[in-house]
């Protein structure tokens, strides 16, 4: 007999998604399991609060997520998606660097349309991620940094992203110095990040949200598989 694939009933009551709190990580919450009951660990999050919230598995969150915001309470199964499950086949460190209300980016080109890219790149074997982002910071910028701490990790095609807020210090510099595979680094305003083509779609609008509320306590947990990048993203 064929595997059935794992799906799940998303839940919503008279508030919201009803979710099973984690009780290892507080603040993280689980799609519960087709044959748990109701219980004092079940919370509802309205969307908001879900926006927000560090749901798992990450791929089934982000589907529910999207419909929720865009069609209203999901009242179908959804595919049970972990990709935190799956040994990652690269893992990139990212440096979210503000100043003066604008945030640094990497400019390309494609078919004649500009993107975005927050700067970063590959963990080297054995190197730790604080020390990666850095590295990175200053081969594609020209800046030097010192880690705050990390705000969000995010899945896509079995790559597994870092990214996190930095203090930066120095100009930016010449572009034959650098080492960003043609791009160019440039200085966006904060606010505009929710409108501007950029990767990772889903962090986008949340840097800005957090630079005006606040920064997380725990890094955001996220998986995007967002290819339009000139797409609305409030999910």
């Amino acid at each position: 007999m064929a595997d059935v694939p794992l799906t799940v009933n998303p839940l919503f009551d008279g508030t919201g998604l009803v979710l099973a709190k984690d009780p290892d990580e507080a603040g993280t919450y689980r799609f519960p399991r087709h044959d748990q009951a109701p219980d004092g660990t079940w919370r509802s999050l309205t969307l908001a609060e879900a926006r927000h919230a560090r749901i798992r598995p990450v791929g089934t969150a982000e589907t529910v997520l999207r419909d929720w915001t865009t069609r209203g309470p999901v009242r179908r199964p959804v595919p049970w998606v972990d990709p935190a499950a799956d040994e990652p086949v690269r893992v990139r460190a990212g440096a979210v660097v503000i100043r003066d209300e604008h945030i640094l980016l990497i400019g390309f080109e494609e078919d004649g349309q500009p993107f975005y890219e927050i700067p970063g790149g590959g963990v080297e074997d054995g190197e730790p991620l604080h020390r990666a982002v850095v590295r990175e910071l200053r081969e594609e910028s020209g800046l030097s940094g010192d880690v705050v701490r990390e705000v969000a990790r995010v899945w896509k095609e079995r790559r597994r992203e870092h990214y996190f807020l930095l203090e930066a210090e120095g100009e930016l510099g010449a572009r034959e110095t650098l080492d960003n595979h043609g791009g160019t680094p440039v200085w966006i305003p904060v606010r505009q990040l929710p409108v501007t083509p950029v990767w990772p779609r889903r962090l986008a609008w949340r840097i800005t949200h957090w630079h005006t509320t606040g920064w997380p306590s725990h890094p955001a947990e996220l998986a995007d598989s967002i290819h339009d990048l000139r797409a609305g993203c409030t999910w």
